[in-house]
Formats: C-alpha cells, sequence, structure tokens
C-alpha cells in the first residue's frame, strides 16, 4: 500500500465491511424482525452492506447507496448484480455535504439505515492533516476545563451516528451500524440528554481483531425508533448469536452498565456523597518536571543531571505503579511549584535558588505547553495541586486499568507521595481512617457497586465522577468499620 493511499485509507476511516459479516448483520437483523420498505447506506463503500441487504430483504423497494471515494463507486458500478437490480440507487456524495434531510423525506415508513460510519476521531484527522471532518462546534456542550483540555475530541462516526438519529426521529425506523462499543454508549447519552425518541436498542459484541485487523471494542449497534417512545435504555449481547444479555440503563441521569445488578445497591449512590476523590498532578511537561533519582543525582528525562534542592521535589507514584502495587518506595520525583492553584510561583527562587535557576534555565519548555489551562497562570504553574496533594495517607487506583484495586499508601522519605493524572486518590491526615476507608473501600458491597456502573471498554474506565458516586458514610453505617461516621477525602 502506497503512503497516499495509507493516507486516504486513514483520512476517511476506510475498514470495508468484510462481506460474510455484513451478511451476519443483515441476518440478525431479519431475526428482529426488521423489514424495511427502504434501506439508506450512507457511506457504502464497495457495496457489502447493500449487497448483503439485497439478498435479506427482497421486499425491500429500495437500495440506496452513498460514497464519497470514486473509485469503490466504479467497483460498484461494474458488478453486474448492481446494474441488474433497478431497486438501486447510488450516489456519489460527502456525508458532510450531503442533503441527507431530502433524500429521507422522500422515503415512505419502515427505514433502515445501515453501514459502518469510520472509526476515527478528529483529532487523528488532524494529525494527518485531514479535512474529512464536520464543521467544527462542540456538539456534546462540553463546558471549561472540559471543552479546553481534549474532552472535545470524539469519533466521526459519532456525529454522524447522531446526524442519522436526527433524521429518523418520529419514523417508523431502524439504524443498524458497526461501531465502537464506547460510540454507541455515547449516542445513548446523547439521546437521552436531548429527550430525543427511542423505541428500542440493543448492541451486539463483534470481534474487530477478526473482522477488522482493530485492538477496539466493537460492535452492532441497533436502534428502533417511532413517534411516541423514549426508552434510554439498551440491551448488551455479548454476540450475534447469543440471547443472553443485561441492560445499560440511567439512575438519577447517570448511565449505568448493569441496571438490574445497580438497583440491588442504589441506596448507596449519592449524588453529592461528602467523599472528593482527585486526580493526580497535571504539568503536561515531564521531560522537565520529573526525575529518577540515580546515586543521588536527580536526572531529568533529557538526560540532564538537576542540580537543585529537595524542597519542591516529592516522590512520585505513576499509574503503571498504582496498578501494579510498586507502593511502597520510588526512584521517580516530581517538581511541585505549587501548594494550590493560581499561587504564585514568584518566590522559588528565594526559597530554593538552585530550583530557580533550574526552571529559569528550561522556562521555554513549560512556556510552550498548549494547553490553554496555563494561559493567565503565574509561571512554572502545574495543575491538580490542593491542600489534598500533601496529605500524608492515601487511598489510590489507576484510571487507566481495567481493575477495581485500592491501594493504601504512606509517605516515602518523610514525604508525602503524589501521583501523575492518570491516578485517583482520597488524602487523610489520619493513619487509622485511611485504613478504615481502606477496608471499606475493598469491601464486597463496595467491588459490587462499581462493578455495576464502571464501562471497562473506555480508555479511562476509572473516573471521579463515578468514585465519587459512592456513600462511603452509609455504607459505613451499614458494616460499622469506620467510628463516627467520618467523611474521607477532606
Amino acid at each position: 500500500m502506497s503512503s497516499n493511499d495509507r493516507k486516504t485509507k486513514l483520512e476517511y476511516g476506510d475498514f470495508q465491511t468484510p462481506p460474510a459479516l455484513a451478511e451476519m448483520v443483515c441476518r440478525k437483523l431479519v431475526e428482529l424482525n426488521v423489514n424495511p420498505n427502504t434501506i439508506i447506506e450512507p457511506t457504502c463503500g464497495v457495496g457489502n452492506f447493500i449487497q448483503a441487504a439485497t439478498h435479506s430483504f427482497p421486499s425491500a423497494a429500495k437500495i440506496i447507496g452513498v460514497e464519497i471515494n470514486q473509485n469503490y463507486l466504479t467497483q460498484i458500478r461494474l458488478n453486474k448484480q448492481f446494474i441488474q437490480d433497478e431497486r438501486y440507487d447510488i450516489f456519489h456524495g460527502d456525508f458532510f455535504q450531503f442533503d441527507w434531510e431530502s433524500l429521507v423525506n422522500q422515503c415512505s415508513d419502515k427505514l433502515l439505515v445501515l453501514g459502518n460510519f469510520p472509526w476515527v476521531t478528529n483529532s487523528q484527522q488532524g494529525t494527518i492533516g485531514s479535512e474529512n471532518l464536520p464543521k467544527k462546534n462542540n456538539f456534546q456542550n462540553h463546558i471549561g476545563l472540559d471543552a479546553i483540555t481534549g474532552k472535545s475530541n470524539f469519533d466521526i462516526s459519532e456525529w454522524m451516528l447522531i446526524q442519522a438519529v436526527q433524521w429518523l426521529q418520529k419514523r417508523d425506523a431502524t439504524l443498524a451500524m458497526l461501531c465502537k462499543t464506547s460510540t454507541a454508549r455515547k449516542l445513548l447519552n446523547y439521546l437521552h440528554s436531548q429527550k430525543l425518541y427511542l423505541a428500542d436498542c440493543a448492541t451486539y459484541t463483534i470481534d474487530a481483531k477478526k473482522y477488522f485487523d482493530a485492538n477496539v471494542d466493537a460492535c452492532l449497534l441497533v436502534c428502533k425508533f417511532d413517534a411516541d417512545s423514549r426508552n434510554y435504555f439498551c440491551d448488551v449481547f455479548s454476540s450475534l448469536e447469543t440471547s443472553d444479555c443485561h441492560r445499560i440503563g440511567y439512575h438519577n441521569n447517570l448511565l449505568v452498565k448493569d441496571i438490574d445488578a445497580f438497583s440491588k445497591l442504589s441506596d448507596l449512590y449519592a449524588v453529592n456523597s461528602g467523599t472528593k476523590w482527585r486526580s493526580g498532578v497535571k504539568h503536561d511537561c515531564s521531560s522537565i518536571m520529573e526525575f529518577r533519582k540515580i546515586d543521588n543525582y536527580f536526572v531529568n528525562k533529557l538526560g540532564e543531571v538537576a542540580d537543585i534542592e529537595e524542597t519542591y521535589l516529592f516522590p512520585l507514584i505513576k499509574g503503571s505503579g498504582v496498578a501494579q502495587n510498586r507502593i511502597n518506595a520510588t526512584d521517580r520525583y516530581m517538581l511541585i511549584t505549587q501548594k494550590f492553584i493560581g499561587e504564585s510561583t514568584e518566590n522559588i527562587p528565594k526559597i530554593a535558588p538552585k530550583t530557580g535557576r533550574y526552571l529559569e534555565s528550561r522556562g521555554q519548555y513549560l512556556d510552550n505547553r498548549k494547553s490553554k489551562i496555563y494561559q493567565n497562570s503565574p509561571r512554572f504553574a502545574i495543575f491538580g495541586v490542593g491542600d489534598y496533594t500533601f496529605k500524608p495517607w492515601k487511598i489510590a487506583i489507576g484510571g487507566l486499568y481495567k481493575k477495581l484495586e485500592f491501594r493504601l499508601i504512606g509517605e516515602i522519605a518523610d514525604k508525602p507521595v503524589v501521583f501523575d493524572d492518570t491516578v485517583y486518590f482520597l488524602g487523610f491526615e489520619d493513619e487509622g481512617l485511611a485504613r478504615q476507608t481502606f477496608e471499606l473501600l475493598n469491601s464486597p458491597t463496595a467491588i459490587k457497586f462499581y462493578s455495576a456502573i464502571v464501562f471497562w471498554d473506555e480508555k479511562r474506565p476509572l473516573k471521579s465522577s463515578v468514585l465519587n458516586c459512592l456513600n462511603l458514610e452509609l455504607l459505613n453505617s451499614k458494616s460499622n468499620l469506620v467510628p463516627g461516621g467520618h467523611k474521607s477525602g477532606k
């Protein structure tokens, strides 16, 4: 494959659905009593899905395909099946510019929108200089830091699915798309947040490695629509063949992985639990701010020996260390330039002259940090720092790892441990309270509670918003582990 061909493949998220998988999807839709009059494949590629639909839905009056790639259109038009079947309408068109509303309005009820939208994110598109993007807008309505720091990154398929949902509102229609499992949940979140119509929703896990050589959790998403229903749940099947499933759904606007399991423990859920899990320090400049201690020398990630005082240095345990239980010792250190967000850094040279000179001499690295959170902040500023950072005892868990394993961590070399921003933690002054809370979090009830709400296929399955919703005070009153009903994490 040439470099241009590879760029094109990446740009369009171009992973053609194998004919065998397309046939399996269509058979599943027949099982689900989908019987369309009109079928639309909005990114039809070489036509594998519309070909499979032809065999599975012989009563369909119209089969429409739209494709941006002229080479694929040429292949379709040379295919005898497409030439001979008068039901086909194949259009050249860019999904982001095509007049879908007009096309859909021409269709009768019992509409099926079928296919496989590109599995690529807008940031990946930007990396390769692609223009195959929707017009930029914060369609997920992120606010504040979420919008600034990267949560506005999204799968192109997510944006396309949302457009398709809009076409199908108040219609007798079905949407059947292959997508990442996380994208399917994001669509359900969108439907719920916008209070759109949804009659039924299900996902069927597919082997993305087998069919697309992609290491992602993927599924067939099937949404049925009508003019009356707002059913914001999704039945999750482990394959296209199984009849066993569990249901994800909402509790107090929280999307729960297993609503039946969660319902047994829902009394432990609290919007404001009194617990405040924090993320570790964010500095976006590990080459300058992080060190290894080698023979009593502090060496930064550039390989430079840093002649600095230990005043602003704190032992660092990264997310991998927390996950792998390497918590009793460390040779890693982090430079903590502030005690709280917004604190002036002007006194560093007075308190620790060597550290001040080190920061000044490498200031361009910190000045060039791209995140907008550093704008209008003191020079050498960091984020994710407060009194909680300096508590001597902490309960920590890695946000990126697919396991519920909490760690109890004390000081190292008489200094409080700090974490990178992939770690979530509670801070404690009192060792006894820390140990008792640690026991609570590792109780079978707490593990069952979190297991019912955590989606392990997400990039960061554990988040502070998830960890915070367990009412530790109520759990304590039921288990009597922590005396006095004290709140942790303050």
